[in-house]
């Protein structure tokens, strides 16, 4: 279905307050399915930007992007130092990648963003369609209506200082699907957003997946990893709803594109 219409509001301290911890649990869980992961999907190696959160650097994406290397993918961080918000550096720094890794691998990129870099993956895709083959989300509020639904509000408004762009609430309002394949994988214990602002308006090429992680582990958790490598492994054209191969159907706990 589409995105609920019930009041979206911040996690609860208990969800905030443990999301640290329960990131811990995640890459425990990481630990114990490698074994598993080794035969995730495999696709045609092509360039892959991973984006990471708030306050965050290229280091919290190094475990997603080893993994995604080890997939045969042509995988890079941003360089683009902390992400404080859509400073001079990002606004202009960000397309600069996007075109120098699609001209270096000769076809559009697959961009992965973690929380708020989830919400420029998706202006990437609409600014410059041509250039992204698909866009993952991970814990990403992209239907964000009020900043008082994350409880990263107040570190992002000491920031705001620093921007170049405003992002306009409610985000996406009226703008409709992406022109590109959109996976959003999110989760209902998120400790950070509101976990109703990340789902994405499911569409003939749109869905969402949950899976039970933390908002801090999220971008290392074996569920979400999977849901990578399948969404990557897709041939350009034929992209379909993501589907749990057996083994792992437990890993989810909604029907997939129906959260």
């Amino acid at each position: 279905m589409a995105t609920t219409s019930r009041p979206t509001r911040a996690p609860n301290k208990a969800l905030y307050l443990t999301d640290y911890a329960r990131s811990a649990w995640d890459i425990g869980a990481l630990s114990a399915t490698l074994p598993a992961l080794a035969r995730a999907p495999r696709g045609d190696g092509h360039a892959v930007l991973v984006i990471p959160g708030l306050g965050a650097s290229d280091r919290s994406t190094l475990i997603l992007r080893r993994f995604l290397s080890t997939l045969g993918y042509a995988t890079y961080g941003w360089g683009l130092g902390r992400n404080i918000g859509p400073t001079a550096r990002v606004v202009s720094g960000l397309p600069e990648r996007l075109d120098e890794f699609r001209a270096r691998h000769d076809g559009p990129v697959s961009v992965i963003g973690w929380s708020l870099g989830g919400i420029f993956a998706r202006q990437l895709a609409r600014r410059h369609p041509d250039a992204v083959r698909q866009v993952i989300t991970l814990a990403s509020p992209i239907r964000l209506q009020d900043h008082a639904h994350s409880n990263a509000r107040r570190a992002y408004e000491l920031l705001e200082n620093q921007h170049a762009e405003t992002l306009q609430l409610p985000l996406e309002a009226g703008l409709g699907p992406l022109p590109v394949p959109a996976t959003s994988v999110y989760t209902r214990l998120d400790g950070i957003v509101a976990w109703r602002a990340c789902l994405d308006q499911p569409s003939r090429r749109a869905e969402n997946v949950e899976v039970y992680a933390s908002h801090l582990g999220i971008g290392h958790h074996p569920a979400a990893l999977w849901v990578i490598a399948d969404r990557l492994s897709q041939p350009p054209g034929q992209w379909a709803p993501f589907r749990p191969p057996a083994r792992w159907r437990r890993a989810y706990p909604a029907p997939c594109g129906l959260s």
